[in-house]
């Protein structure tokens, strides 16, 4: 997150050129963030067995299941919170989900 004059916030910036409070100066984004480290499960894409029928895709609420060329490819393991409906979904054993 960057504060009004541009300046990113993080641990070195100093208490005077935080953004004051309750004024949001950008919009916020997954993208920003590796909101996947806290999962306590994880899934494995096993590309041999998967059929490309995207079953999966729709289903994740996070976006983890990136699409290249039309067939998915590996999981964004980045924001997959491993939730595990890909898993469910998956009729061909195409998706490993085990403990992270």
């Amino acid at each position: 997150m960057k504060n009004k004059n541009g300046v990113i916030i993080d641990e070195t910036i100093s208490w005077k050129d935080i953004t004051p409070g309750g004024v949001v100066y950008e919009s916020g984004s997954a993208d920003n963030f590796k909101t996947g480290d806290w999962r306590t499960m994880k899934v494995e894409f096993i590309e041999k067995n998967c059929k490309q029928c995207l079953l999966c895709v729709p289903v994740c609420p996070d976006s983890s299941i990136p699409m290249k060329d039309g067939k998915r490819v590996d999981f964004d393991q980045d924001h997959c919170k491993g939730c595990g409906v890909c898993y469910a979904v998956c009729p061909f054993k195409a998706i490993e989900f085990t403990k992270a």
